[in-house]
């Protein structure tokens, strides 16, 4: 068993074959897919997408990038809109200081407003942060004093200190192809000690390919050599970390559960 845990079929790069790049992806052992949403346009895309191939499934939410054109998502639409039986997660979400491209303010309030809706659905939250650890450590402690609620951080390339962090309070980690990366050392060295029931390994697809593929398009398959990566990292067999992870998966986003 093999998951990868965030990725974007319906982006550019993927959508033109979509069906070539799930044949792949099933051919190097992926047995699930999670393709996010992080825009109101792409939800009936997405969505449908999750309903045509039983493999795939969905998300629904609001990328901080977003944000400030997205003024009309609220909890209810959120909450609806993940009434369906293919949507199982609520995301991504979260801050990012880096590109700013909505205000910070408003990146906020989305992100409240999503948590908002991941503890009334019971789904968990798919949490984006880049440049933003104390502002997005403090609204997830924050939020969860108001109520428990589940979720990940994907796509991770904070600190350990906010990995501990995120830890402390229930959540996930989700690596990508970046730890294979040679400059990421600061990033193999937590993700060589993240406690084994709390992590995740997905390909961000179409960004973000791992070595030995960088450069090229990312796509779900991929996640098979970020997998490999990780297991030589952590000192354990590829098959395990593959089962553990798909396992964490399922704990996680429990809608998902065959």
């Amino acid at each position: 068993m093999l998951v990868d845990s965030h990725c974007h079929l319906n982006y550019k790069g993927l959508i033109e074959e979509q069906g070539a790049v799930l044949d792949r992806a099933r051919e190097s052992g992926v047995t699930a897919m999670l393709n996010i949403s992080t825009r109101e346009s792409e939800w009936r895309d997405i969505v449908a997408t999750a309903e045509r191939e039983s493999d795939v499934w969905s998300s629904i939410g609001i990328h901080p990038h977003e944000a400030d054109a997205h003024p009309d998502i609220d909890l209810a639409k959120l909450v609806e809109e993940a009434k369906h039986e293919r949507v199982i997660a609520i995301g991504e979400t979260g801050l990012d200081y880096y590109y700013d491209h909505s205000d910070r303010e408003r990146q906020r309030q989305s992100f409240r407003t999503h948590i908002h809706a991941a503890r009334e659905t019971e789904l968990p939250i798919i949490v984006h942060t880049r440049d933003a650890e104390d502002d997005t450590a403090a609204i997830l402690a924050e939020e969860m004093e108001q109520g428990a609620y589940t979720g990940v951080i994907h796509c991770f390339t904070a600190s350990e200190e906010f990995a501990r962090k995120a830890l402390d309070l229930g959540l996930y980690i989700s690596i990508s192809g970046i730890v294979t990366f040679k400059n990421a050392k600061d990033l193999q060295a937590t993700a060589a000690k993240l406690p084994s029931d709390r992590l995740l390994v997905e390909t961000d697809a179409p960004f973000l390919a791992p070595v030995p593929h960088r450069g090229k398009t990312g796509e779900p398959a991929f996640v098979a050599d970020t997998a490999r990566f990780l297991a030589e990292l952590r000192g354990v067999d590829y098959e395990a970390l593959c089962e553990t992870t798909a396992k964490n998966f399922y704990n996680l986003f429990n809608k998902a559960r065959p």
